[in-house]
C-alpha cells in the first residue's frame, strides 16, 4: 500500500499520533548502559514515530547494549509518510543520515538508489539467517543490503471464528466458498463483510490483497505492469479485485453503514459478532487489543480466497529493515554491524516482541513467536511456514496511483462498475509512473 497507506495502517493502532515537523531525539543510551563510559562509541539510530515502532527500537538499544556496554544506541525519530520519505533521502543526499535506520523494503526501498547511498551487508554472517521470502525485499543485484525491524503481516480477511463456528462454516479456499458462506451469514441476521469507507484507505484491501491469486496466475504481472504493458482493466485476473467489491455491493453484502462506518467501528462489529469478516491487515491487532482486548482471540485471519483452492495463499506485507548508510565508517560502522547481527537474532526478535505485539512471523532463522500472541499472528504466520504466501504488488513494483481509495470506495458503492473502476486506476497510475521516469510510460 506504498508510504502513505503504510502509514495510515499505522494510524490503526495510535489513531492520536502527531507527526512533528521537525526530528526529535529521544535517547535511548541511559536505558543499558549506566558505565559513563567515556571510550563508549554511540551509533544513532533513527525510526519512524508511530509508538510500536519507537518502542521497539527503544527495547532493542536496551537489550543490545545490555550486551554490548561499549557501544550507546541513541534512538532518534523522523515523520511518517511523504514528510519522512523526504527527509530520508535529503540526509542521505547530504551525508547526514543517522548511523543506522529503518526505512521501507521492496520497490520502495530501491528509489533511495541503494548502491550509492548504502552500504551492503551481503557477506556479512547474519544475513544468511535472514527468511528466504525477505532477502529479495532489501537486494539489488547481487547486494543485500537490510535486516528486518519487526515482524511481517498479511492482507486478507478477519472473521469472528464464533460466528463461523455456531454457522458450522469452515475457512474458505475459494471466492465462491466465501461468498457462499456470507450468504449464510447475512441468512443468520449478521453483517456478512465489513466495510468502513469512512477511513477510505480501508477499501483498497479486497484488490490490494487479492495481489497473490494475480500472480499465482501471472507470474509476471508486477513487472508488466511496471513497464506498462499490463492493466487492470483489460487483465481478467487483476479486474478481480474490483469485480469482487462490486459483487459485495450488489449482493448486500456489506453492513448497512459501509459509507460512513469507520475502521474503530469496524473492528468493534467483528470483535463483538455483529460483523463477520473484514478485509483487513493484520495490524490492527493492537487496536483490537484497545478496544476490545476479551474477544481478541476470538478474531482469526485467512487469505482473501481467489478462484483455485490449489492456489489459495496471502499476500503478504514485509517489515520495515535497518539500513547502513555510506557515511557510516570506522568504529561506528563496526558497532552498527553488532547491532544489526543482534536485531537479526533470535535474541533480537525477543526484544521486540517485549515491546510490540507481532502481526505475524519474524523473518529471522530461530525466531519463534511468543506462546501468547493472538490467533491472528499464528494465522498470518501459517501461511509462512507453509510457503504460501507472496509479495503485495507494492513490493514488487513501485507504480501506485494515489487515488485507488477513492476508486474502490465508488465500485464499493455502486457508483461505479468493477471495469470501469479498473479504468480509472489504469489512468491514475499513469500519472505518478510518469513523475518516476519509467520507461514505457
Amino acid at each position: 500500500m506504498r508510504s502513505t497507506t503504510r502509514a495510515k495502517r499505522r494510524t490503526a493502532v495510535a489513531a492520536a499520533a502527531v507527526l512533528p515537523l521537525l526530528l526529535s531525539a529521544c535517547s535511548a543510551g541511559s536505558l543499558g548502559s549506566s558505565s559513563g563510559d567515556d571510550s563508549a562509541t554511540t551509533i544513532k539510530l533513527l525510526v519512524d514515530n508511530a509508538p510500536d515502532n519507537l518502542a521497539a527500537a527503544k527495547q532493542l538499544a536496551k537489550d543490545f547494549q545490555a550486551k554490548n556496554p561499549k557501544i550507546r544506541v541513541s534512538v532518534e525519530t523522523r515523520p511518517g509518510g511523504a514528510d519522512g520519505d523526504n527527509l530520508i533521502k535529503t540526509r542521505l543526499q547530504t551525508d547526514s543520515m543517522a548511523e543506522v535506520f529503518s526505512y521501507n523494503t521492496g520497490s520502495l526501498f530501491q528509489q533511495i538508489d541503494p548502491a550509492k547511498t548504502l552500504t551492503p551487508i551481503t557477506q556479512d554472517s547474519y544475513v544468511k539467517s535472514l527468511d528466504k521470502s525477505f532477502v529479495p525485499q532489501v537486494t539489488v543485484g547481487d547486494e543485500t543490503y537490510g535486516v528486518p525491524f519487526g515482524s511481517a503481516l498479511g492482507g486478507g480477511v478477519l472473521y469472528n471464528k464464533k460466528v463461523y463456528a455456531k454457522l458450522g462454516l469452515t475457512v474458505p479456499k475459494t471466492w465462491a466458498d466465501f461468498i457462499a458462506n456470507s450468504k449464510k451469514i447475512k441468512a443468520a441476521g449478521i453483517a456478512p463483510v465489513i466495510q468502513t469507507y469512512q477511513d477510505t484507505w480501508t477499501s483498497q484491501l479486497l484488490v490490494l490483497g487479492d495481489f497473490h491469486n494475480v500472480s499465482a496466475e501471472e507470474p509476471e504481472f508486477a513487472q508488466e505492469f511496471t513497464a506498462n504493458k499490463a492493466k487492470f482493466a483489460n487483465d481478467e485476473n487483476a479486474v478481480e479485485g474490483f469485480e469482487h467489491l462490486q459483487q459485495i455491493h450488489d449482493l448486500k453484502l456489506q453492513n448497512s453503514d459501509y459509507a460512513s462506518a469507520t475502521l474503530v467501528k469496524g473492528l468493534e462489529m467483528l470483535a463483538t459478532g455483529k460483523g463477520a469478516q473484514y478485509p483487513m491487515l493484520s495490524t490492527v491487532i493492537g487496536a483490537i487489543r484497545t478496544s476490545n482486548p476479551d474477544e481478541l482471540d476470538d478474531v482469526g485471519f485467512f487469505a482473501l480466497p481467489g478462484d483455485e483452492a490449489s492456489a489459495n495463499g496471502m499476500t503478504a506485507w514485509f517489515p520495515n529493515a535497518f539500513y547502513v548508510p555510506k557515511s557510516t565508517t570506522g568504529d561506528k560502522l563496526a558497532a552498527v554491524k553488532k547491532f544489526l547481527a543482534f536485531t537479526a537474532s533470535p535474541a533480537g526478535c525477543t526484544s521486540q516482541a517485549k515491546a510490540s505485539t507481532p502481526t505475524g512471523p519474524y523473518l529471522v532463522e530461530g525466531c519463534t513467536l511468543p506462546s501468547d500472541v493472538p490467533t491472528i499472528t499464528k494465522d498470518v504466520a501459517a501461511y509462512f511456514t507453509d510457503d504460501a504466501q507472496s509479495p503485495a504488488l507494492e513490493f514488487l513494483s513501485p507504480v501506485k496511483g494515489p487515488s485507488l481509495e477513492q476508486i474502490c470506495v465508488q465500485v464499493g458503492s455502486g457508483i461505479t462498475g468493477a471495469k470501469a473502476g479498473a479504468a480509472l486506476y489504469d489512468k491514475d497510475v499513469k500519472k505518478q509512473a510518469q513523475q518516476l521516469g519509467l520507461s514505457g510510460w
